[in-house]
């Protein structure tokens, strides 16, 4: 047998044992509310192509490949347990179990690792807590297709209900136009599953989830209990009211917190999922996911902050344009903004540096920034710039920050990329708060550079929902845990 044969069965073997873990992946997940992951990507609905590419993506910290061969005994121990709700990653299982000397079976490992999830200690399924999506633009129509997604299992939140405002169509053609835009979109492909448009009842059915389009143009207008609403959720994406007295107007029947999908003004929290989440107060009803570069730079700036100390830094985003811009040359109330968006590179003001004090209070370091928004439509990518306390090297930040991406409780916020050849597009649809890009990684001395790219949309998308899982108590323990 030749060598590419030899390839291309191990190729068709790999292929075979990734088509039988999808029926154990969704097994687990419909009648146990057990997300299954992989170096904390979910692998829940994956095609056999999508899991053996998450496991090449998912390197080990030696930098070698996870194989399939390797995750499989893991998932199938899973199935002998008597699991509750949880996350499971079977990429943290088998990292750890490769560095475990007590000789212990896959099957005896597992249980112990997951026991917190097992027999008397699991938790009670959850009831799915209602959401509200007020504004239905870029981000409220990509945090409408997690939630669509999440929808069914106790980890998950149910959408019921999107506020927008009236336009000068009929109600009817207005609700067609807006789900085609929840089914289609230009930059983040087709919607995964069927829309259907209930125009009688005011209703969008994305994947046997009915959730009622209400027409309003004030918040104080609207009783959400008329529509079955309850101890809902209502997330803010207008950026219209952006401190607790404007955004307490949706504190109406049927609501019982307001996330705002911009940086918050005032006493209004800015929270960073993964950095400072956990500081949200239980009586808290008015919350700031602040901006999707905030939520870029937080996280990493954190990792930093805590191995090598920082004393100053300075962030450059380089952002794709948005809807706030002009499409051509037109009056804006901004000096630049209205210069014609796909056309030029328009400098532009950023308040992530100054957000960056709100989540993260205990940081002494001066950080400033800078903005240029560029002429493409999705991924930015921030360029942080920090004086470190400490002396160091290239080799020995990547290898720490790499492990961050793969071990620590920030690595869902943070991932790593060393392909030679990234470009903006390669991270469309990333999950991650931020991608360190270790090719470009700078470091000399106490100097450090990093470019940490991002989807300002999808990936700030799914911080958002982070958040709003965290405050309805939905969000479900990982294991094995994270470690510190």
């Amino acid at each position: 047998m030749t060598v590419n044969e030899d390839t291309f069965t191990n190729w068709k073997h790999r292929e075979e044992i990734a088509e039988s873990m999808i029926p154990i992946i969704g097994k687990l997940h419909r009648e146990r509310d057990v997300t299954v992951l992989l170096h904390s990507r979910s692998l829940v609905n994956k095609s056999v192509v999508s899991i053996l590419k998450t496991h090449r993506f998912a390197r080990q910290i030696a930098g070698e490949e996870l194989s399939v061969t390797e995750t499989l005994p893991f998932l199938n121990a899973l199935t002998t347990l008597d699991l509750g709700p949880s996350q499971i990653d079977i990429g943290m299982l088998a990292a750890t179990y490769r560095a475990d000397d007590r000789g212990l079976s896959v099957e005896e490992f597992t249980a112990e690792a997951v026991a917190g999830a097992t027999g008397a200690n699991k938790i009670d399924r959850r009831e799915s807590r209602d959401v509200v999506l007020y504004g239905f633009g870029r981000i409220g129509r990509l945090v409408a297709r997690l939630l669509i997604e999440k929808a069914g299992s106790g980890n998950g939140l149910r959408l019921r209900a999107i506020v927008v405002r009236r336009s000068g169509t009929t109600d009817g053609a207005d609700l067609v136009k807006r789900a085609s835009l929840l089914r289609r979109d230009s930059i983040h492909g087709q919607f995964q599953g069927t829309i259907t448009v209930d125009e009688a009842n005011s209703k969008i059915i994305a994947n046997g989830n009915e959730i009622k389009v209400i027409y309003s143009d004030d918040p104080t207008s609207v009783d959400y209990t008329a529509y079955g609403i309850k101890d809902a959720i209502l997330v803010d994406n207008t950026g219209k009211w952006r401190d607790r007295e404007g955004l307490s107007k949706h504190l109406r029947p049927g609501i019982d917190k307001v996330i705002l999908t911009a940086p918050g003004k005032g006493d209004v929290p800015n929270i960073v999922h993964g950095v400072n989440h956990d500081t949200i107060k239980q009586d808290e009803q008015i919350i700031s996911c602040a901006s999707c570069t905030t939520n870029a730079i937080v996280p990493p700036l954190k990792a930093m902050a805590d191995e090598y100390g920082v004393l100053r830094g300075h962030v450059e985003t380089v952002h794709s344009f948005t809807n706030d811009q002009n499409l051509l040359d037109n009056y804006h109330k901004s000096d630049r903004r209205g210069r014609s968006a796909p056309l030029n590179m328009v400098i532009t003001e950023t308040g992530a540096a100054s957000a960056v004090a709100k989540a993260l209070p205990d940081l002494q370091a001066k950080i400033t920034g800078s903005s240029i928004r560029v002429p493409v439509p999705d991924v930015s990518i921030a360029i942080l710039n920090l004086q470190l306390a400490r002396e160091t090297n290239r080799d020995e930040v990547l290898d720490y920050l790499r492990n961050v991406s793969l071990t620590s409780p920030l690595k869902r916020q943070i991932d790593f990329i060393s392909a030679p050849d990234a470009v903006s597009n390669d991270f469309i649809g990333s999950r991650h708060a931020s991608i360190v890009d270790a090719g470009a990684t700078k470091v000399d001395g106490d100097n450090a550079i990093l470019y940490l790219w991002y989807d300002n949309e999808f990936g700030y998308s799914c911080q958002v929902v982070r958040v709003v899982q965290y405050v309805s108590g939905a969000e479900y323990p990982t294991y094995p845990a994270p470690l510190a």
